[in-house]
C-alpha cells in the first residue's frame, strides 16, 4: 500500500509541476470538440445531440491514449524503469499507483470536455451531473487498466506513439459500447440501462484483475 501511495503521489506531483500531460490532452480534447461541432451539418440541432455522446467518449478515448503515452515515457527517459522493477513488493501494486494517477489526470480533462460539449451542442447536463460523473468514471476505469499497462508495454517498443493505440483501442469497444449506451440514455432523460452499467462494471474488472497480475511480467521484459 506504501507503494502505491508514493507511485501516485509522485505521478500527481510531478504532473502538477510539469501540468504537460494534462495541458496536451486538454488541447487535444477541446480541437476535437470543435472539430465535430463545425464539421457536423446543421450545428447544435437535434441530430448532432443525437449524435454527442459517441462524439464525447472519442474525445475522451483520443485524449486517454495522448496522455497514457507518457505515463511511462519519463520514468524510461530517467532510466527510472529499472528502479520500478525492482521495489521489493508485488508490482501490481506500482500498476495500482500509476494507474489511480491516470484516472485522476483523465477525469480533470473529462470534466472540462463535457462542460466544452455542452456549450457546443447545447446540452443540459447539471440535472444528470452525478449519474453522468458515475458513468465516466466506470468509463474511465477500463481505458486506464488496460491503457497503463499497454503503455508500460509500448514504451519500451521503437514505435511506442503507434503501438499503444493499437495494442488499446480494440480492448476499448465494451468500454466504448457500455458508456456511449448509458451517456445517451442519461442525455435522454431516461436512466442509464443496468445492461450497460453491467458491461462496465465486468470489463473494468476483468481489466483491472488482468493487468494487477499481468504488470509483474510487464516490468521484466
Amino acid at each position: 500500500m506504501r507503494v502505491l501511495l508514493a507511485v501516485l503521489w509522485k505521478d500527481l506531483l510531478s504532473e502538477w509541476r510539469s501540468r504537460d500531460r494534462v495541458v496536451a490532452m486538454l488541447i487535444f480534447s477541446l480541437l476535437v470538440a470543435v472539430v465535430f461541432h463545425f464539421s457536423l451539418p446543421g450545428g447544435a440541432g437535434a441530430r448532432s445531440q443525437a449524435q454527442a455522446p459517441g462524439l464525447l467518449w472519442i474525445a475522451y478515448i483520443f485524449a486517454a491514449v495522448l496522455g497514457l503515452n507518457r505515463a511511462f515515457s519519463v520514468e524510461l527517459e530517467n532510466d527510472a524503469l529499472s528502479g520500478l522493477a525492482l521495489v521489493p513488493v508485488d508490482r501490481g501494486y506500482v500498476f495500482l499507483g500509476k494507474a489511480l494517477a491516470n484516472t485522476a489526470i483523465l477525469g480533470v480533462v473529462q470534466a472540462v470536455t463535457a462542460v466544452v460539449f455542452a456549450l457546443f451542442f447545447q446540452l443540459d447536463l447539471l440535472p444528470i451531473a452525478l449519474p453522468l460523473a458515475g458513468v465516466v468514471a466506470l468509463g474511465s476505469l477500463g481505458v486506464t487498466a488496460a491503457g497503463t499497462l499497454f503503455a508500460a508495454v509500448a514504451v519500451r517498443t521503437r514505435f511506442r506513439e503507434v503501438m499503444l493505440p493499437l495494442l488499446l483501442l480494440p480492448l476499448l469497444v465494451p468500454v466504448l459500447a457500455g458508456a456511449v449506451r448509458a451517456t445517451a440514455a442519461l442525455l435522454q432523460g431516461d436512466s442509464a440501462p443496468w445492461d450497460a452499467l453491467q458491461l462496465l462494471i465486468v470489463t473494468d474488472a476483468i481489466y483491472w484483475i488482468v493487468s494487477f497480475l499481468g504488470f509483474e511480467y510487464v516490468l521484466d521484459e
